[in-house]
């Protein structure tokens, strides 16, 4: 049972990270124009890559509280009706939280690191 459930994790968690990464391609091609002019006001490619790797940390955080919520307000729900003893320990959630702030370096690396690589001139020609 726990190798299923782990294994049906592991997909739910690869399914979150590709729509991370769809979601930050889409942001840097909606978003081209406005990355050529701060790189031609200065920006480095540390603070594009900075700014995109943060971007989509805080998707996934918000995708996981998002979980949370429905998680634990499921669990107590099920409390309830059913009379059993649900435990959520403050392990569980701060693993959730680390696992979810991985996913969205991991997935929000490569959209990041391109943007980052882009070349200002052809970025400010992009319309």
């Amino acid at each position: 049972m726990s190798l299923l459930l782990g294994a049906i994790t592991s997909v739910s968690l690869l399914v979150g990270g590709i729509g991370i990464m769809n979601i930050m391609l889409v942001s840097v091609t909606e978003r081209t124009r406005e990355i050529g002019i701060r790189m031609a006001i200065g920006a480095r490619e540390y603070d594009i890559l900075l700014q995109f790797l943060l971007e989509a940390i805080m998707i996934s955080l918000v995708g996981c509280l998002i979980g949370l919520t429905f998680g634990i307000s499921g669990a107590l729900l099920i409390n309830q009706l059913s009379q059993t003893a649900i435990v959520i320990s403050s392990q569980s959630v701060i693993l959730a939280f680390s696992v979810a702030a991985t996913v969205g370096i991991f997935f929000g690396f490569y959209p990041a690191r391109k943007t980052a690589r882009l070349n200002p001139i052809e970025t400010l020609r992009y319309q």
